[in-house]
């Protein structure tokens, strides 16, 4: 079953052309918000795409509302609809990531890169506004440092509806977007997937709402000529 077998390795017998890809997301529905699109293209053409979640997303919240089970049921639900390869889960403290030590969140990613050797890495952009998300950023980053012998040569980072448009736009925070991913065959099921998610969608004109989230993908298509794109920030790319 999907998140129990969190050692899944990659296997060095593969066609040299797939690709190996983890999402690190702070909270379940953040890997469908930010990159389900591109998630699903990837498994469409062969390539092993994997998620790591930081956190549960709703022990922080009140007594009647902190069901870890329902959320971990929908993130597995919403990881077949993508054909995610494997599910892993962090236990580390909802919506107050910035209380553990920045080094353990990075030893944490670090050891599961070790294990499933992603060449490309997609994650959350540095400057949203929930502070999961900039420690999972900057773990990341962290985790990836460019030393010989690592596997990972792409980081890109996603933006989260209600969180990067929300927070105070600076030139430190503000999300600019320099990678469009053409998404148009698989906002359907993007969608679908988030449709697992339901309890955590809002009703339009919220930005989390299925409506905006389908408008934000038309928007960034119709800027590069596509039918549905997702945007992304390159952080680094590594040719060899």
């Amino acid at each position: 079953m999907l998140g129990q077998k969190p050692e899944t390795l990659f296997n060095k017998e593969l066609d040299l052309d797939m690709n190996t890809v983890l999402v690190v997301a702070a909270h379940p529905d953040d890997e469908v918000l930010g990159c389900g699109g591109t998630m699903a293209r990837h498994a469409l053409k062969g390539d092993r795409v994997h998620v790591l979640f930081l956190s549960d997303g709703v022990s922080s919240r009140d007594e009647g509302d902190r069901d870890v089970g329902i959320r971990n049921e929908a993130a597995e639900k919403a990881g077949k609809i993508l054909s995610v390869s494997s599910i892993s889960y962090g236990n580390f403290p909802d919506n107050q990531m910035d209380s553990v030590p920045l080094l353990d969140v990075v030893k944490f990613v670090h050891k599961h890169i070790e294990k499933i050797r992603p060449n490309i890495i997609y994650t959350h952009h540095h400057g949203d506004l929930n502070i999961d998300h900039q420690v999972a950023s900057q773990a990341t980053t962290t985790a990836c440092r460019p030393q010989q012998g690592h596997p990972v040569k792409e980081i890109y980072t996603f933006e989260i509806p209600s969180s990067t448009e929300w927070q105070n736009p600076t030139l430190s925070t503000v999300f600019m977007p320099n990678i469009f991913i053409d998404i148009s065959s698989t906002i359907d099921t993007k969608m679908k997937a988030l449709g697992a998610y339901d309890i955590e969608m809002r009703p339009f004109p919220h930005s989390r709402s299925y409506e905006a989230v389908q408008a934000l993908a038309t928007l960034h298509g119709a800027r590069n000529g596509l039918n549905a794109a997702e945007a992304f920030m390159c952080l680094r790319v590594i040719k060899t």
